[in-house]
């Protein structure tokens, strides 16, 4: 299948994007209001790449930052590994801390802002998965976020029950949902691991009615995907990327298409 062999990017332009003195790749494809995708562990696989193109095919400008890893590259038993041991140790992402500031998110919300710039629009959508899955939440601080997906969020590591940000943080995104009438979508496996009932059940308290849950059985997920995910991750967990099952009438096709729904709702006038 094309997703087990490294993806070149060819189709997307990589522009080195430098803000807040701080230069990160994104990977640039499409026209139309902007949709930042951030790469799940252990970075942007040809999955990750799938989905980006499926949201450029729907119509909208992608953004794809490179935040881990070898870009393009298939998630193997080796480079996998050692690429999720880093991204736990660096300051920048702050794996283990619950109630803490992220410092990425602040570039990511300066790339929100960049997009909006570059795109027009009402508005950004973000969509975050696993390790970067509540990033997307994070940004809702920056006023041009208007659709953020929360796919699978798996830090903190340590607190299964705990959300990956700080309170006051956490406090200004529900006045700013209730305030603009805007909604938080999530997506998990019921069987996964790393981001289990109980981080769902603190978005719910702490969101209330605007945290929209969508709970997929394990029998819908990918029972063969890359090496990293069948012997690392071990259990259902990306949901649109390497478990996802790219047929007509599939749970996980299902939750692609309303995350293409929602943000063609929020960003198109």
């Amino acid at each position: 299948m094309p997703h087990e062999q490294p993806d070149p990017l060819d189709d997307f332009t990589a522009r080195a994007i430098t803000l807040d003195d701080l230069t990160k790749t994104v990977h640039v494809a499409g026209a139309g209001p902007a949709v930042i995708v951030m790469p799940e562990m252990p970075g942007i696989s040809p999955h990750v790449a799938r989905f980006a193109r499926w949201v450029r095919d729907a119509g909208f400008t992608v953004y794809m930052p490179s935040l881990f890893g070898r870009d393009g590259a298939v998630p193997d038993l080796v480079e996998g590994p050692v690429v999720l041991r880093q991204a736990c140790a660096s300051a920048e992402f702050r794996a283990f801390a619950a109630n803490k500031p992220v410092p990425v998110t602040q570039w990511l919300r300066a790339l929100a802002r960049l997009a909006h710039a570059e795109c027009g629009g009402p508005g950004v959508g973000a969509i975050g998965m696993c390790f970067t899955g509540n990033f997307a939440l994070t940004m809702m601080l920056e006023p041009a976020m208007l659709a953020p997906v929360v796919s699978q969020p798996s830090l903190p590591f340590n607190d299964p029950a705990a959300i990956h940000m700080a309170p006051e943080e956490l406090v200004a995104v529900r006045r700013r949902l209730d305030r603009d009438d805007l909604t938080v979508m999530g997506y998990r496996f019921a069987g996964d691991r790393y981001c289990t009932a109980q981080r769902f059940a603190a978005y719910a308290e702490a969101l209330g009615d605007r945290f929209v849950a969508r709970v997929l059985p394990d029998s819908a997920a990918n029972p063969a995907p890359p090496p990293f995910f069948a012997q690392v991750v071990a259990c259902p967990h990306s949901v649109v990327t390497a478990h996802l099952i790219d047929e007509a009438g599939q749970p996980t096709v299902a939750a692609r298409d309303e995350i293409l729904g929602f943000f063609a709702r929020r960003l198109r006038p």
